[in-house]
């Protein structure tokens, strides 16, 4: 089957359709001081110079995070979370008040405060509700859009030991069960992330992203998350400021396999990637 004959829904944000038929960027903006990329760390004071290189690179989406999900992490406490990301909300919001915002948080009250009081667009859960009972029905009543992840363990633990007896119908049939457990809840505007690198072996990544279309079946836009990863710099030899090439390298394979999204720390290499990988598709270069 070819990912790109099929139809890919659009999704509703703020009562604008935002359709797929041409992959989107979603630029990462990370309010954090220990994501496990560097060059993604931003203080307040390079916020807005960070967002608008982001927009002027061409991204469609801008994805803020204050709570470090990498392995090995310990989160800050809600409070904590809240006092990093609304003054980043609150700058964004003042400077760019339409553009779409994707708030990254595991937590129902964040989610909350980030779509009612700054109108971000998204709640991306890379936990897929596994840490937080009410992030469901908290999304369902905010009826945003909401990315539904597949997760293996928990943040501190995802990569001690990660095991599947078989990867992909594991992942989808999780997937299948929460998406499902959302449209009852009356949710029905989903994207759909794997999961890359949480709770996944090397091996386990390479698997997953060559059989990325087999997620077609949950009718909802794939988003990936793949830049500069331990999957892609520990295979490389390379440190994740040496992982851009590779990057691309796997968000090329992403497309071509049907992904949506790509969430990314390099917006201009991504979008690049998504014009050449769309012509070659649509023109039937290839």
């Amino acid at each position: 089957m070819d990912p790109f004959s099929v139809v890919t829904p659009a999704l509703r944000l703020r009562g604008k359709l935002m359709s797929f038929d041409t992959p989107r960027v979603m630029g990462v903006l990370n309010i954090t001081p220990d994501s496990f990329y560097a060059g993604s760390r931003s203080s307040l004071n390079e916020l807005e110079d960070k967002v608008e290189k982001m927009i002027s690179e061409g991204a469609d989406i801008i994805d803020v995070g204050a709570c470090s999900t990498r392995p090995g992490s310990q989160s800050p406490d809600q409070q904590e979370e809240l006092a990093r990301l609304l003054p980043a909300l609150e700058l964004i919001r003042k400077t760019r008040p339409d553009f779409p915002v994707s708030v990254d948080t595991f937590r129902a009250e964040v989610a909350r405060v980030a779509v009612e009081d700054y109108q971000a667009d998204i709640i991306n859960d890379v936990s897929g509700g596994s840490l937080d009972a009410e992030m469901f029905a908290m999304a369902a009543r905010l009826q945003v859009p909401y990315v539904l992840s597949h997760i293996q363990g928990q943040p501190e633990n995802m990569q001690q030991a990660p095991h599947y007896r078989h990867l992909m119908a594991e992942i989808c049939s999780k997937l299948a069960f929460n998406a499902a457990r959302l449209r009852d809840l009356g949710l029905n505007d989903l994207i759909i992330d794997p999961g890359f690198g949480f709770g996944k072996s090397l091996e386990n990544n390479y698997e997953l992203l060559r059989r990325l279309e087999d997620l077609s079946i949950l009718d909802a836009p794939i988003m990936v998350g793949l830049s500069r990863k331990s999957f892609i710099y520990n295979l490389l030899n390379c440190r994740p400021e040496e992982a851009l090439n590779g990057t691309t390298v796997v968000n090329t394979l992403a497309l071509w396999f049907g992904a949506r999204i790509l969430r990314v720390h390099d917006v201009r290499e991504a979008v690049e990637c998504v014009r050449m990988v769309q012509l070659c598709k649509t023109a039937g270069l290839c």
